[in-house]
């Protein structure tokens, strides 16, 4: 069975202004996830999900089109199933009544969650706004694809602090502590990551300023979850609104789920290395950033001009 590949673009893009997910950056038109999808599907993956919001379902899917419903050029000979999920602020509440001037939903474990009804298999989650690399996702095949997991084996492509930073304002980054297997031991959602002029630094709720070499391992959401990971997520998620749900803007971190299921012995997490570079669209500025480097890949060969033009 061909792993899934469960894509988070419900974002709202507030420090963007917009609609990041599908503002173009490739030469005809493609947006970033196209060119995650792309190295997806030469990777191994054999279906798409994708979780939006139903005030922009129309442009999105007008934007994805059906590009990926039969495709048949070069090794990409083959049809790729698609669904959609939709992380609405009401999704998977239960009995919970929400704040009745809460407008977003809760973060990307919510994101996960809203999406068990159509995810059966090993799947790979990845956000919308991030370009991972072709390695990346052909290690997270190769893991997922392994015949001796356990149910509550999942895997996390670690990327290099420095290597994932925006030059135009601070980010949020997972940064992760492994054993000497490359095991994750402990991750920590961190919100206000910047670049420094020695490596990075981030600042605490209470405005404590701590600083980072750069070299760290953190998480870029690039994950590889078992359908296990929707029990947990589901039990997470109630205590979460239990404890939390009250806040106006509080999210549940897929981060923090990992963290307290590894520090509880309920999973394992592998983290694979990679040397792809990483980069993302977070603010505006970035998107011609990220347009200069697709450009290059091309130039490269990594990339068609025309990434799903059929031959």
């Amino acid at each position: 069975m061909k792993p899934t590949l469960l894509i988070l673009a419900a974002g709202l893009g507030t420090r963007y202004g917009g609609l990041k997910q599908i503002d173009p950056i490739g030469p005809n038109g493609e947006i970033i996830i196209d060119y995650a999808i792309y190295d997806a599907i030469n990777a191994g993956f054999g279906k798409l999900v994708f979780v939006i919001r139903h005030y922009f379902e129309s442009a999105f899917k007008e934007k994805m089109g059906n590009k990926f419903d039969n495709l048949d050029f070069g090794e990409l000979s083959r049809a790729v199933e698609t669904a959609y999920a939709y992380q609405e602020v009401n999704a998977c509440l239960g009995d919970f009544e929400p704040p009745k001037d809460r407008d977003k939903p809760w973060g990307t474990g919510h994101a996960i969650l809203v999406a068990g009804d159509v995810i059966h298999e090993p799947f790979a989650v990845i956000n919308a706004d991030d370009y991972y690399g072709p390695n990346s996702f052909k290690t997270m095949a190769r893991f997922l694809g392994k015949k001796d997991l356990s149910g509550n084996d999942y895997a996390m492509v670690g990327y290099t602090l420095r290597d994932t930073l925006s030059e135009y304002g601070h980010v949020s980054r997972g940064l992760c502590e492994c054993d000497e297997q490359m095991f994750l031991r402990k991750i920590v959602e961190r919100k206000k990551v910047e670049s420094t002029a020695t490596g990075a630094r981030y600042f605490e709720d209470d405005g404590t300023e701590r600083f980072l070499s750069g070299n760290e391992i953190v998480s870029r959401n690039l994950w590889g979850f078992q359908p296990s990971i929707f029990h947990h997520l589901k039990v997470h998620f109630q205590r979460f609104l239990k404890e939390r749900g009250y806040e106006k803007n509080s999210e549940l971190f897929i981060p923090t789920v990992v963290d307290e299921l590894v520090g509880k012995e309920k999973a394992t997490v592998k983290v694979l290395r990679t040397n792809d570079k990483c980069f993302g669209v977070t603010y505006r500025r970035d998107t011609a950033k990220a347009a200069r480097c697709i450009r290059q890949l091309i130039d490269q060969g990594l990339y068609p001009e025309n990434l799903w033009e059929q031959s």
